[in-house]
């Protein structure tokens, strides 16, 4: 189990042929929400990675399922470490069902992937000098997508072939995340969600992973130095950290916050409070007492009138980071 620390872990609904575990060996974790305790038949390789969670012996594989109470004891509800401000998931609590609306609230970051999810992708196949044959850059590759609300970043990813893991702190945008999973049987069995924080995972999953992705996640955190500490704690030596996010200058305070909520109406009135926006060159201090190298910082713009992201060269406003974590390993052998 998880000991105190509790995550609600969603799965995918039907059959994998991609399972690594076969029908004479399947099991089944038991996986609890936030108070109470539930049992779920998980069968995909992502299993695999909560290798904290008691396992129970089954017959086959028969797909996700939530199931009676795992204890006959009720619990109290567990204390949950969490870096998120508590007005901040208020605030995307009540936008949970516009997550798939790419014209409502949410318009700015469904456009956002067509610049992300090449920077993901191709920073992963540079950094794992991976040579695409199939048609899936990131095959087998394990990522957390940290804040990962609705899914609309962790679903493009699993289409490259990753095993991701999308974590977010709000139930109701890991429900509504999972219920439109089952529109694609094609990523069903790359996705799990997880309704539950980093620091958590980070406590039983540490050096698990190839990526951890923090998209438009760190501008609103309450604890910036333990919220990157945790995400740089799940990743393996070599894998890599990708974050966007918003620069704190007063150009931001002006086009990010005043104009994009209060003029062009981007984003609800709310969303963000430029005193959480972080200088690059401070998340990179924050990144290298974290034992990770930053490869690469990129500006981003916003063009409201088409709609969509360029890159540029300035970060005065957003800007992309990619940071790999070090390998103690190369380390040793460059002092030979």
């Amino acid at each position: 189990m998880l000991s105190r620390k509790t995550l609600k872990l969603i799965g995918c609904g039907n059959y994998c042929r991609s399972c690594i575990l076969t029908s004479n060996n399947c099991k089944t974790l038991t996986s609890v929400k936030f108070g109470t305790s539930r049992s779920s038949s998980l069968h995909c390789p992502l299993a695999l990675t909560f290798s904290k969670l008691r396992y129970q012996k089954a017959g086959m594989c028969s797909g996700f399922q939530i199931g009676r109470n795992c204890s006959s004891k009720s619990q109290n509800r567990p204390v949950v470490t969490t870096t998120m401000d508590e007005e901040e998931l208020k605030h995307f609590q009540a936008l949970a069902k516009s997550w798939w609306d790419e014209t409502g609230d949410f318009e700015a970051l469904h456009a956002m992937n067509k610049l992300r999810v090449p920077f993901i992708r191709d920073g992963l196949v540079d950094q794992n000098d991976i040579v695409e044959s199939d048609g899936l850059p990131l095959k087998d590759l394990t990522i957390v997508d940290v804040g990962s609300g609705g899914g609309i970043l962790s679903e493009p990813l699993a289409r490259l072939g990753a095993f991701v893991i999308g974590l977010d702190p709000v139930e109701e945008s890991t429900t509504i995340a999972q219920l439109h999973l089952k529109e694609d049987p094609r990523v069903q069995c790359r996705v799990k969600y997880i309704n539950g924080s980093v620091e958590d995972l980070a406590s039983t999953e540490s050096e698990k992973f190839d990526a951890v992705v923090a998209s438009e996640v760190v501008e609103h955190v309450a604890d910036l130095v333990s919220f990157v500490e945790s995400c740089c704690k799940l990743l393996k030596p070599g894998g890599s950290l990708f974050i966007t996010t918003m620069n704190k200058t007063v150009l931001s305070k002006s086009l990010a916050v005043f104009a994009a909520e209060k003029v062009f109406k981007i984003v609800p009135e709310g969303t963000h409070d430029w005193e959480k926006f972080v200088p690059p060159e401070d998340l990179k201090v924050i990144l290298e007492n974290n034992n990770m190298d930053v490869k690469m910082i990129h500006g981003m713009l916003y063009l409201p009138v088409f709609r969509e992201w360029k890159w540029v060269k300035d970060t005065s406003i957003n800007y992309a980071l990619h940071a790999v974590k070090i390998d103690p390993t190369d380390v040793a052998d460059d002092r030979l």
